[in-house]
């Protein structure tokens, strides 16, 4: 037992702590894995050890000592496993379009906030990096990606049929949104199994979007991340000014190409 929890079962055992023992055990687990144990693996260890339980008085118990696991949180990935054939690799990294709706981008990010996730799925015009639509969900269900596909299929203007691009991820080989690309006479364009440069242009919305909000800012539950989102999401494509475009914001730019 290391000096600081030996003190620290001390001083809980002369104020009556009812659950001195346990929190005495979770310390000694947490140290001696040097906080590389997050509060379900603790339960775990726990259990094994021949103490009944509950993960949830665990976690309450963590956060009351103020232990936190220090393992870097692993970084939310769509691939699982093959789910129909991959699209080829059409767009190969030109991320140059001459017009709106020439040549879209898509993928989903994920969020952590208060112990919850929050899942961002947009897609991205490549002509002016606009986000032409996007859904947020608490999980990566397919929803996220196939509402996400409707609200920009029925944004196209007529006879605008660009080619969508994304990662190999099952959402975008599940055989419902490969139906509906064809339907609507979108082509379908994948990066290699991979190759995240292959679609740079939306891991740099990420970046963007992470670090001037995301990461600036303190968030008290899901919901007012989601708010946060939506708000700077209209910043970034009316307000936010691109120097490549001329100083001007991704709506203003197309607006100034329909107008010309």
């Amino acid at each position: 037992m290391s000096r600081s929890t030996y003190y620290y079962q001390l001083g809980v055992l002369e104020a009556g702590d009812r659950c001195a023992s346990l929190k005495t055990l979770i310390q000694d687990i947490s140290h001696r894995h040097r906080g590389r144990y997050g509060y379900r693996r603790v339960t775990s260890t726990l259990r094994s050890e021949g103490q009944s339980v509950n993960s949830k008085k665990v976690r309450r118990l963590m956060a009351e000592l103020d232990l936190k696991c220090t393992v870097r949180p692993k970084r939310y990935k769509s691939y699982r496993g093959l789910m129909g054939e991959a699209a080829p690799n059409i767009l190969k990294r030109d991320f140059r379009a001459d017009q709106p709706n020439q040549k879209w981008v898509t993928d989903v990010t994920e969020f952590k906030v208060a112990g919850e996730k929050l899942y961002l799925s947009p897609i991205m015009d490549l002509y002016n990096g606009e986000i032409v639509a996007y859904r947020t969900d608490s999980r990566p269900r397919f929803t996220l990606v196939g509402e996400m596909l409707e609200t920009a299929i029925n944004r196209l203007p007529a006879n605008s049929r660009p080619l969508l691009h994304s990662d190999q991820g099952w959402h975008y080989r599940y055989p419902d949104y490969c139906k509906r690309l064809k339907e609507a006479g979108l082509e379908q364009s994948m990066s290699r199994k991979g190759n995240c440069l292959d679609n740079a242009a939306m891991e740099s919305f990420f970046g963007t979007l992470k670090s001037e909000y995301f990461h600036r800012e303190r968030f008290a539950s899901v919901a007012e991340l989601k708010a946060g989102l939506d708000e700077y999401i209209h910043y970034y494509n009316h307000d936010r000014i691109k120097m490549k475009l001329n100083g001007l914001s991704p709506v203003a730019y197309r607006t100034q190409a329909e107008i010309g």
